[in-house]
């Protein structure tokens, strides 16, 4: 299984469940397009249709959908209760003064910053 090998390191941090749909959609994508930054986008895709991205990992999300609206693996479309949620997991300080739109933006930038390699 040629996914195996490329799976990202976002994603070996993350349950198996998440692991086996990126490696499931990248090696049917492989098998139709070949090798390359489709089959990545692809399984990416697959991934966030029941995935998050939170800090360095993918959690499952309270809702299956499409990710349209994701930046850094935020869903600017959760509810803002959903986002404070994240917000606490993620110890980001402040938060219980900011709108949705701050959160949106906190939890944009602690993506970023934890998912930068080390």
């Amino acid at each position: 299984m040629p996914g195996r090998k490329e799976l990202p390191s976002t994603l070996r941090r993350s349950p198996e469940k998440a692991q086996r749909t990126w490696i499931e959609a990248h090696d049917s994508a492989v098998e139709q397009y070949g090798e390359g930054e489709r089959a990545h986008r692809v399984a990416f895709a697959a991934v966030k249709h029941r995935f998050q991205k939170k800090g360095d990992r993918w959690v499952p999300k309270p809702r299956s959908g499409t990710s349209d609206d994701n930046d850094a693996g935020v869903d600017a479309a959760s509810s803002k209760s959903h986002l404070y949620r994240l917000a606490q997991d993620l110890d980001i300080r402040g938060r219980s003064t900011m709108s949705k739109q701050e959160l949106v933006e906190a939890l944009r930038k602690a993506s970023r910053r934890q998912a930068k390699p080390h």
